[in-house]
């Protein structure tokens, strides 16, 4: 029996990982449709995931996030986290802890995903598709994975969790469905929160009313921690 050369296996293993035919909705459904009554444990939704699993399972992480204020926002965000990383260091299959792996995700949780991917999702199946590769695969992709790691640190800050996590999908939909051009909006929106908390920051270390009475407003225990 003859062996396939390695660089047509590493080849043909690309085409896999770059087959942007199965619809990012269409995961989500199956995963619903799989999990009973009682839900399915996060291992077994990593299983329902086809080749994109990184950028379907950080999208399927981030998509509650999405939520202004969502209870446990910052507990999500530490598998965001680790997942990116893992892209920015190159890692082929996705690993999370045990502990995450054996979380048992309700069935409700699951359709309300699936169901709001369905309302929400469609305009980004229709508009995402293969292009400007280079900011989706190879060094642009681990350039975005680094983009997404930092916006993951700061949906664990307890002002909001939406806009970061708007670019996160983004990120996620430009990944899945290999168009530059979304991991480009997404890190750009990433860009722009980045900025702006650091604004926010530098604001309140120099007093900045404006910035004080955000912070008053949205996280008052901040400026007592600051001694303000």
């Amino acid at each position: 029996m003859s062996q396939i050369p390695d660089s047509a296996a590493q080849e043909g293993a690309d085409l896999v990982r770059d087959d942007t035919s199965q619809s990012i909705i269409g995961v989500l459904k199956q995963i619903d449709a799989a999990a009973g009554e009682d839900g399915l444990k996060v291992a077994a939704i990593v299983d329902q995931l086809d080749e994109r699993a990184f950028g379907l399972l950080v999208l399927l992480l981030t998509l509650p996030c999405l939520v202004p204020g969502l209870p446990g926002a910052q507990i999500i965000a530490i598998p965001i986290f680790l997942l990116a990383v893992q892209m920015l260091i190159g890692r082929r299959e996705p690993w999370l802890p045990g502990w995450f792996m054996r979380a048992h995700v309700k069935k409700s949780w699951i359709s309300g995903i699936a169901e709001f991917a369905d309302k929400r999702l469609r305009w980004g199946e229709a508009l995402a598709r293969p292009r400007l590769g280079f900011l989706a695969s190879g060094f642009g992709e681990r350039v975005v994975a680094f983009f997404m790691a930092l916006a993951a640190i700061t949906v664990m800050l307890p002002i909001t969790n939406t806009i970061p996590s708007i670019a996160l999908t983004l990120m996620c939909v430009g990944l899945i469905q290999r168009d530059g051009l979304f991991t480009l909006a997404g890190m750009a929106v990433a860009l722009g929160w980045f900025t702006a908390l650091g604004t926010l920051i530098a604001g309140l270390f120099f007093g900045a009313g404006f910035a004080v009475q955000l912070v008053n407003e949205h996280a008052p225990w901040l400026l007592e921690w600051m001694g303000r």
